[in-house]
């Protein structure tokens, strides 16, 4: 299987929802077993297009003699890869692009005999109107997310911000990863990274972290294997620095936890002591966070199958930190899942209770003195501003205090920062540090 047959597969399977698009291209990279190289365009050329789909299709309407709606989907998906290459990307051979268009569209489209010929026309036409293509003035089309969202987001953010958002969100993210202190040193896994064909540099602003990049398949690289390292976004990481975990904290709690990053961190900030609960309802994500937990050596991380909204009576007023990272409409992370745009908003509307009924929940298990980090990976207000504020009014024993951040951030006085995608080259986050009274 080719790169762009790879990358046609997994805009197959996301348009007829099967899964999300991160998920999809793993399986199908390794399905095909693709090299590093081709496995780099497979996820570029797949990202790429589901970053730009509304883009495209107001390339294809100027490129088209007839209507777009007129398509067959698998088509506008080929259309949609060629485009892409052709008009947005500076590496691939025009040629290339449109010969490779036309074999996808005969493997793909056997019955209809004119696809081909039609993919092979809009294509030639688009290498001969590059410079003249007209280049959309909207905001939601050129940067491909659908006008309520762009408006949603507007509200946040404000117009100053909004469309560098925007643009963020269609950028590929970097590849930051933790140093497990417990199995090496920063310079020496920069050394081995290197040894393997990896480049690293040191994090900007976050302590024994690293940028990859050039990694290919990064579960295949031997010090991934070794556990020398752990893949985090650096808004992830922050929270757990935010929670100001130490080696003097004991007990520690994480729900819905799973893949385990903040777990992991909490781990590290530990030295490997202590006791981490990290628990996630669904079994198959348990055994995960349990793998990885394993390669990286974390004695200390305990993970289970557990509720977050069912009350454990044995950790009662127990816990030093308790994380809540909660599920959320995924706003800020785009960027990795591009289809998160076209989630129905609609399906959304309850999660502020669901998130309020998880937190009211975990904050029992915090001692007096012990604090309580509420994060989310969104955005919008009523998941967190909120929800915190719902909380606080309905548990006075509970404060925010002031957030102890990188000097990048300045001084926070509130105990809420958001993050949004564009500035600080991380995920868009939330993250709220409460402490429960004495």
């Amino acid at each position: 299987m080719t790169p762009r047959q790879t990358a046609l597969e997994v805009l197959i399977g996301c348009r007829k929802k099967d899964g999300w698009s991160n998920a999809l291209l793993k399986e199908q990279i390794g399905r095909a077993n693709l090299d590093k190289r081709d496995a780099a365009l497979a996820t570029r050329l797949c990202y790429g297009v589901l970053q730009n789909r509304l883009l495209l299709d107001n390339y294809c309407t100027q490129l088209l003699t007839g209507k777009l709606k007129g398509l067959r989907p698998v088509v506008r998906d080929i259309l949609h890869l060629g485009l892409y290459q052709i008009l947005l990307m500076d590496k691939i051979p025009d040629a290339a692009a449109v010969n490779e268009s036309v074999v996808l569209t005969k493997q793909y489209c056997k019955q209809q005999a004119h696809a081909a010929s039609l993919v092979n026309g809009v294509l030639r036409n688009a290498v001969r109107r590059k410079g003249e293509l007209k280049q959309p003035e909207d905001l939601a089309v050129r940067y491909s997310h659908p006008e309520g969202l762009v408006n949603l987001f507007r509200s946040y953010v404000g117009e100053e911000r909004l469309e560098n958002m925007l643009k963020a969100n269609n950028e590929a993210p970097e590849t930051v990863v933790q140093v497990n202190l417990l199995k090496t040193t920063l310079p020496q896994l920069m050394q081995r990274l290197e040894q393997e064909g990896v480049q690293a540099r040191k994090h900007p602003w976050l302590d024994n972290c690293l940028v990859l990049s050039g990694t290919g398949n990064i579960d295949k690289l031997p010090s991934f294997r070794d556990g020398t390292f752990y893949v985090q976004d650096a808004a992830a990481k922050l929270a757990v620095d935010c929670a100001g975990i130490s080696e003097g904290d004991w007990l520690i709690t994480d729900c819905c936890a799973s893949p385990g990053g903040k777990s992991f961190a909490a781990a590290m900030a530990l030295g490997g002591k202590g006791r981490i609960i990290s628990s996630d309802v669904h079994e198959h994500k348990v055994a995960l966070m349990q793998n990885g937990a394993d390669r990286l050596g974390f004695s200390c991380m305990h993970p289970r199958q557990f509720d977050a909204t069912i009350f454990d009576d044995a950790l009662e007023n127990r816990v030093d930190v308790a994380l809540v990272d909660v599920p959320c409409s995924g706003y800020g992370i785009i960027r990795k899942k591009p289809d998160i745009r076209e989630k129905d908003p609609d399906t959304m509307k309850e999660l502020p209770e669901l998130q309020l009924r998880i937190l009211s929940n975990q904050a029992r298990y915090v001692k007096p003195g012990g604090v309580l980090l509420y994060s989310t990976c969104t955005l919008v207000r009523r998941e967190n501003e909120g929800v915190v504020e719902k909380f606080l009014k309905a548990n006075p024993e509970f404060y925010t205090e002031p957030l102890e951040l990188p000097e990048i951030f300045g001084k926070n006085e509130s105990g809420m920062l958001t993050l949004v995608p564009g500035e600080y080259d991380t995920d868009g986050f939330f993250i709220c540090r409460m402490r429960r009274k004495v």
